[in-house]
């Protein structure tokens, strides 16, 4: 919290991203759960006692058509056909009416979801599928594959997209990390709740040749997105949030008059309550940063991450520290190939040169961190031994 705020600190900060952050259980035996391979528990364990933890949590309990959030006697039907409401708040005209159905499946040792969704004559589906041996979800189906999926999404009502609020859990995991690090809201942006309903070639097709369409479409989910952010930030005040998405707007894939039209009017909103409550925005963006830097500024963010080096990036962390350093808090910059791959001299001299260059000259502040965490199911021994350099390294730094 000295960090966010700019106030002096004995050392830098450091974390391990997702480590730590993402909440796992390691007992739990679900062939799914990777950190269940004894290989994941020495870096947990180094995690949760010798790291700044940033827990990352959602305060959304659950969405108005997800089938955990439906009660009989509501206007949105599953694929038993019955008539569900997802909330309370929800009124549908019988012309508007949209019927969700979900089917959970098994292929080749691949868990897989279909959903599909009924509106306006129209049916949209989307696939997604998960290995027992990666923790990730991929899309293989998206929901929105042309324009005229887009104009009948626009068609489901305001109601269909109510969420359960629930900050009551981020207070009581704030109370459970104590003195050994935070709470971090993690939220979306407009652009990521819409582009990931496109594939990325769609997506990038209709933002291009499109932009009234799809101005629509980020004034929908924006909506949602704008209630939920003013309430937890109100009720959960002074907390760090992450929100993800812009680089959705990046180069290589949109140029930066773009960002401005798609990022910075939408996502702005969301940095304002923020702050309106004493909390501190923290934009993540990955890939090329170079020509939006000031854009994410003048958004009023107070930190980036995960400011990738070259050739990933297109800045290095001194430059960003030099230029930008006075009005962001700087998280970055290891690569998490660097971890897994480098032999352990070299990547001792990387740690410390990227510790260098992030506290150089006058800052707000500087935590270390990796771009992102591993996800498969087994931990090498070099990868544990350049965790621990990383945390050695800072907790030894001057």
């Amino acid at each position: 919290m000295a960090t966010l705020r700019g106030e002096p600190v004995d050392r830098p900060a450091v974390n391990f991203y997702e480590i730590g952050g993402f909440g796992v259980d390691p007992s739990n035996p679900d062939e799914c759960n990777v950190y269940h391979d004894p290989s994941w528990r020495p870096l947990l364990q180094l995690a949760e006692e010798r790291t700044d933890l940033i827990r990352m949590r959602s305060a959304v309990r659950s969405r108005s058509w997800e089938p955990a959030a439906q009660e009989e006697g509501k206007k949105v039907r599953t694929e038993e056909g019955k008539s569900l409401v997802p909330s309370d708040l929800l009124t549908f005209s019988p012309s508007s009416v949209p019927v969700v159905q979900t089917h959970h499946y098994t292929e080749d040792q691949w868990r897989c979801t279909r959903v599909t969704i009924r509106i306006g004559g129209r049916t949209l589906s989307s696939t997604t599928r998960r290995n027992p041996e990666v923790d990730t979800v991929w899309t293989t189906e998206h929901l929105l594959k042309n324009v005229d999926d887009l104009k009948a999404y626009l068609e489901l009502p305001d109601e269909f997209f109510a969420e359960e609020i629930d900050t009551a859990g981020l207070v009581e995991e704030d109370a459970k990390v104590g003195d050994r690090g935070i709470v971090m809201v993690d939220t979306e942006d407009p652009i990521c709740a819409a582009a990931s309903l496109f594939s990325m070639e769609d997506f990038l097709t209709v933002a291009l040749t499109e932009p009234t369409l799809f101005h629509q479409l980020l004034d929908k989910l924006s909506r949602p997105l704008y209630a939920r952010t003013e309430r937890v930030s109100e009720t959960f005040p002074g907390h760090l949030w992450r929100i993800y998405g812009p680089e959705y707007a990046a180069e290589p894939f949109l140029p930066p008059r773009l960002f401005k039209e798609y990022v910075v009017r939408y996502t702005e909103p969301m940095v304002r309550a923020i702050k309106k409550h004493g909390g501190f925005a923290r934009v993540h963006c990955h890939g090329r940063i170079g020509a939006i830097l000031d854009l994410i500024c003048d958004m009023g963010a107070d930190a980036t991450d995960p400011i990738e080096p070259p050739p990933q990036g297109d800045v290095s962390l001194e430059y960003v520290r030099r230029k930008y350093g006075e009005r962001l808090v700087l998280f970055g910059n290891i690569e998490l190939s660097d971890i897994e791959l480098m032999e352990p001299a070299p990547f001792e001299q990387l740690v410390k040169q990227t510790l260098a260059d992030g506290t150089r000259g006058p800052g707000r502040g500087f935590i270390l961190m990796p771009s992102s965490a591993p996800n498969g199911r087994q931990i090498t021994s070099r990868t544990i031994t350049n965790y621990e350099t990383f945390v050695r390294l800072a907790e030894d730094f001057q």
